[in-house]
């Protein structure tokens, strides 16, 4: 007897960005909306987003700042939709922010929009000057359980 498999389709309907053509530019973070959709399982498992496009700019010198930006994460009820992400990510661009500032604004903003049971956002920048820049902001959260997710 052939055992039935689990359905594993995720649901869209709340996404809007997804399949919507090119993304509009942001000028501000504050402007950009982090979707999410539901963790598909119970169990821990790690999300990786890394890129090498980051861009944002010295708030002393005005000179653009260059950074490959990794952010990983152990969803527990919801997961980021990474179209949504990369406009996000995308709005620091006109951003007069120091490393530090940025890494951990990323960092406030995932975690606010999904809660997760842990999280790390790298950011490192290219060198100036001579020296680079590496800043690591990370955060645990507490595991809701899946089954309390139901009721």
């Amino acid at each position: 007897m052939a055992k039935k498999s689990k359905n594993i389709a995720s649901d869209t309907r709340t996404l809007t960005l997804l399949g919507g053509g090119p993304l509009p530019q942001l000028s501000s973070p504050d402007q950009a909306v982090l979707e999410t959709f539901a963790s598909p399982t119970g169990r821990d498992y790690e999300v990786t987003f890394s890129t090498r496009e980051f861009t944002s700019h010295c708030p002393v010198t005005g000179q653009p700042d260059f950074a490959e930006m990794t952010i990983r994460y152990t969803p527990d009820l919801l997961c980021i939709e990474s179209k949504s992400l990369k406009q996000y990510l995308g709005a620091y661009r006109n951003q007069a922010v120091f490393a530090e500032g940025i890494t951990n604004r990323i960092l406030d903003d995932v975690v606010k929009a999904i809660a997760p049971r842990r999280a790390v956002v790298i950011g490192d920048f290219v060198p100036r000057g001579g020296i680079g820049i590496r800043v690591e902001a990370t955060h645990v959260g507490k595991k809701v359980s899946h089954a309390k997710k139901s009721r």
